[in-house]
């Protein structure tokens, strides 16, 4: 039987709860919260009395969540959620805003879009933490069950409860290390050489790779790595190939050469998706608007 009262909940608790669960680790949640390791492990006390569970188990370094754990931080985030849009019902000021905002993003967009965002919210809202997790192949589930409150993404995940806008088309390039090959100019050349491409987990090829293959266009593939990111140091000093995003240039795959890809490829759409019911949450509509004012240069 639990020694407290539920009506001792609060809202710290509840993001203490999520952060806990996010992170693994009473240091982890002591540090994104600010606050002390011993002020963490006070609260996680009283925590465990109000529901009566452990909530979590050593393991190795760090702590796991219990089932129970994981159930109630689900609701905790739909609750936050609910807090959070009875707070700033009306008369929203951004520069007052302090929440953290997860946004679910591969390599590619993450790099492209959320530094400029980040800069904007320094400026606009300080008081707004960007938190930047990996989207994968993204479900619903990570909107449904709030792991997230937005993403970015050119594969907008299947639903009636999500929402979707296009922030803008990249053209793809064919990318080499300049030192060791030239561009390939033909198709013989292209499909003759050996390619790098991206894989993400499970099983989920780019849909690029998809659409050549379905054309007839086999390539050899030499590497698959599971992110942007892991292309260039595979490449410098090879002659291996990557055809990727051509915004890329700017970041991942600065310093390598690119030219336009020898077979016909379909532009790569980028979008941002959100749950229906934070459609008119004039806190996520703000963050929506900033996040589509730095990508507009990018559709230009």
């Amino acid at each position: 039987m639990s020694n407290f009262d539920w009506l001792d909940l609060d809202a710290k608790l509840l993001r203490l709860l999520v952060t806990v669960v996010d992170t693994g680790s009473i240091t982890g949640a002591a540090q994104r919260l600010g606050v002390t390791q011993s002020a963490v492990s006070h609260l996680l006390d009283k925590l465990r009395g109000i529901t009566g569970d452990v909530l979590f188990a050593k393991s190795g370094r760090g702590i796991v969540a219990t089932a129970r754990a994981d159930a109630l931080a689900e609701r905790a985030r739909a609750l936050l959620g609910d807090l959070e849009r009875f707070a700033y019902s009306e008369n929203f000021d951004p520069s007052q805003w302090r929440t953290t905002f997860t946004i679910a993003a591969n390599d590619f967009q993450r790099d492209a879009l959320l530094p400029s965002l980040m800069q904007r919210l320094r400026k606009l809202a300080p008081g707004v933490q960007l938190r930047v997790i990996p989207s994968d192949v993204p479900t619903p589930e990570m909107l449904r069950q709030e792991h997230c409150q937005l993403i970015i993404s050119p594969r907008p995940p299947d639903g009636a409860d999500m929402v979707q806008k296009r922030l803008f088309a990249d053209r793809y390039r064919v990318f080499y290390d300049p030192t060791v090959r030239s561009a390939p100019t033909s198709k013989k050349d292209y499909l003759a050489s050996a390619h790098i491409t991206v894989v993400y987990a499970p099983n989920r090829p780019l849909d690029l790779d998809a659409h050549l293959l379905r054309q007839g266009l086999e390539r050899r593939f030499a590497v698959q790595v599971p992110g942007f990111a892991g292309l260039p140091s595979f490449m410098q000093g090879t002659a291996l190939l990557a055809t990727v995003p051509g915004l890329l240039q700017h970041h991942l795959m600065r310093g390598l050469a690119h030219a336009k890809v020898p077979v016909p490829c379909p532009e790569m759409p980028m979008y941002m998706i959100w749950h229906l019911r934070h459609q008119q949450d004039p806190t996520h509509q703000w963050l929506r608007q900033q996040l589509e004012a730095v990508a507009r240069p990018l559709a230009a």
